[in-house]
């Protein structure tokens, strides 16, 4: 073999070894994409499954239209379920805005034409001059407003389907849209309805005026009573029923108070459908109420009975 030879065969060898180590370097770098965009569908799918979706909802599941919901916290405290205001309502409407006042213990919900207002410690949520009253008591926990889910549902036009023990609630949009105040309320009657509980029991609290609210309308329901609120008030056919008809401070303008526990009362909301009396007995002249009907309750200065 010559010189030229040698140098041919040197050169076609460097090429061929070249060529192979290209080859594999290709090769791994293809395998390398490849585990790079399969680690990455892995950690998409993992934080979908696990990271993003379970502490959003704090345990508890909640679906709406069959659905479920992310996002929308649901709390249980002692048997009642609590759902955080602004997230239940973006998660019902798309349009849905959301302004808490600067203390942070109240706020106010837009969406449609309602206007929901929510306040700390109360038990009613107003809806557009409506207010829905409950048992439980409006929350503020880490900043932000927590209501009691069946008063909330109502408020943003939801049903409650169903619950599942603790572990998860089912919503649907209510079929009807929630009724104006204009056309839920007889004027007249929250006209009478409010004065008579302003004149009653204008220095007490909420719940204590609607308890004498439920009396009105527990006689306008009663065969025995005159059908409606002026005819109850005004009804002196066995002498004076309600002094404040007598005296004539009935007629005196209500505090906003009475005017919610009026509505409050017109709702449907009954402490007890079943009295029909009530006396303070500190002032009272006469007590032939405490002798001749069945005692129920007290609620502040006022003894109420059957």
């Amino acid at each position: 073999m010559n010189k030229k030879t040698s140098l041919l065969a040197l050169i076609l060898a460097a090429v061929m070894l070249f060529s192979a180590c290209a080859t594999d370097a290709g090769k791994d770098d293809k395998d390398d994409k490849g585990d790079t965009v399969e680690s990455t569908a892995e950690s998409t799918t993992g934080t979908q499954g696990s990271s993003t979706d379970e502490p959003t909802r704090d345990g508890v599941a909640v679906f709406l239209e069959g659905n479920e919901i992310f996002g929308v916290e649901v709390r249980f405290i002692d048997g009642i379920a609590y759902a955080k205001a602004d997230s239940l309502a973006e998660a019902a409407h798309k349009d849905a805005k959301v302004k808490y006042s600067k203390d942070g213990k109240s706020a106010e919900i837009r969406y449609g034409a309602y206007s929901v207002g929510l306040i700390e410690g109360k038990r009613y949520i107003s809806v557009s001059e409506r207010y829905f009253y409950g048992s439980a008591k409006i929350r503020l926990a880490d900043g932000k407003l927590f209501a009691p889910l069946e008063l909330l549902a109502l408020a943003l036009g939801l049903e409650i389907a169903q619950t599942d023990g603790e572990s998860s609630v089912k919503l649907e949009y209510s079929d009807l849209p929630l009724m104006s105040a204009s056309k839920k309320y007889d004027p007249d009657e929250l006209y009478w309805l409010s004065r008579i509980i302003e004149a009653e029991s204008g220095g007490e609290a909420l719940d204590g005026k609607i308890a004498v609210g439920n009396v009105i309308l527990n006689r306008v329901r009663h065969r025995e009573y005159p059908s409606t609120v002026y005819g109850v008030i005004f009804d002196f056919r066995h002498g004076i029923q309600f002094t404040p008809a007598h005296t004539g401070t009935v007629y005196n303008t209500p505090s906003s108070e009475s005017v919610i526990a009026a509505k409050i009362c017109l709702e449907g909301y009954s402490i007890s459908e079943h009295v029909m009396f009530f006396f303070n007995p500190r002032i009272a002249t006469s007590f032939w109420i405490s002798g001749a009907r069945e005692f129920a309750f007290t609620i502040g200065n006022h003894d109420f009975y059957y």
